[in-house]
């Protein structure tokens, strides 16, 4: 039987002011795009989409699956790496249904995967904590290389995208080097002065990351992000040439993934409207008709992360009545 007790009133006013802004920015993104569809033509813009067949639709969600697939084999890699004591289903579970929160202020998918491996296995947050750290720094090396692999193969560079290039991957080498970001962590207790009990957490948890320092491992984790980011990135590219404008396969993949990481650097939840607004403006650049455009971003968001959300809602439930069970 679930004991929980309900949740007290600044959760519950956190939790309603996390889906006000949550709100807010979809409202923003969705009034942006039909602001601009309006401008170019309401008939242009549908009639880009109404050309794609369910067929496409389906491949474009194949490819994402892909993706998906593979980084949750990654996810499940770094969990036996860690010593977690759950199987592949169980790691798959997790990592789907935390898509539900993706676009959660605070990546709150991040901490509910955290809390049903907690549930199931008793490990405290800071010990699997480690766990989400390696999962976002290799999504980081492995969209930063492939971008920076795609603009210099890509017909026109892209303004911007080598200091993007080279702020992910300082990011990750941060994150993947445990003595490097406990470093960085005592700086930033001494700096303050204050939270010493989760600084101190958020150390232990950064030399831990020691586990993940074998070769074999880095290396799979990496052509596992590499091979999942390609797959999309080759989907945003398939889905250009049906409506007419092929842009080339390594500028469509140098520009989704300077929009995703963009989007990333906003701080918004899942990129909301930096990601979209990157995008119109990179395909417009290149020479993309506006209308054709604004089509392409709405089909490729909805196919990859509100598809993710999609999967993610529908597994949450079967997580969360799993992870109760194991917590009785």
């Amino acid at each position: 039987m679930n004991t929980q007790s309900p949740p007290s009133a600044p959760t519950a006013a956190r939790q309603l002011r996390d889906r006000l802004l949550l709100g807010g920015l979809l409202a923003l993104v969705i009034l942006g795009l039909v602001g601009l569809a309006a401008a170019t033509g309401w008939r242009e813009t549908w009639a880009q989409i109404a050309r794609l067949t369910a067929l496409q639709i389906g491949l474009l969600l194949a490819l994402s699956m892909v993706n998906y697939a593979l980084r949750g084999l990654r996810w499940h890699l770094f969990a036996r790496r860690l010593g977690l004591p759950l199987r592949l289903r169980a790691n798959l579970r997790h990592f789907v249904g935390g898509f539900a929160m993706s676009v959660t202020p605070g990546r709150v998918g991040e901490l509910v995967r955290m809390r049903w491996i907690r549930r199931e296995t008793g490990w405290a947050f800071e010990r699997s904590a480690p766990l989400v750290l390696m999962d976002r720094a290799y999504d980081l090396v492995a969209m930063a290389l492939l971008l920076g692999l795609a603009v210099s193969l890509a017909a026109g560079g892209i303004a911007g995208a080598f200091p993007l290039v080279v702020l992910a991957i300082g990011a990750a080498v941060v994150v993947t080097r445990p003595r490097l970001l406990a470093g960085a962590l005592t700086l930033g207790y001494r700096a303050t002065g204050r939270f010493a009990r989760a600084f101190a957490r958020a150390r232990a948890a950064a030399l831990s990351l020691a586990r993940f320092s074998h070769t074999p491992t880095m290396l799979a984790a990496l052509g596992l992000g590499l091979i999942g980011w390609t797959a999309e990135g080759y989907a945003f590219h398939l889905l250009l040439g049906w409506m007419g404008a092929d842009v080339g396969f390594w500028k469509a993949l140098a520009i989704f993934l300077f929009a995703s990481l963009a989007g990333g650097l906003t701080g918004a939840p899942g990129g909301l409207g930096g990601a979209e607004a990157a995008m119109v403006a990179l395909l417009v650049a290149s020479g993309t008709p506006m209308e054709v455009a604004l089509a392409a971003t709405a089909v490729i968001r909805v196919t990859t992360l509100w598809f993710a959300i999609a999967l993610g809602v529908a597994v949450f439930p079967l997580a969360e009545r799993v992870s109760l069970r194991g917590a009785r």
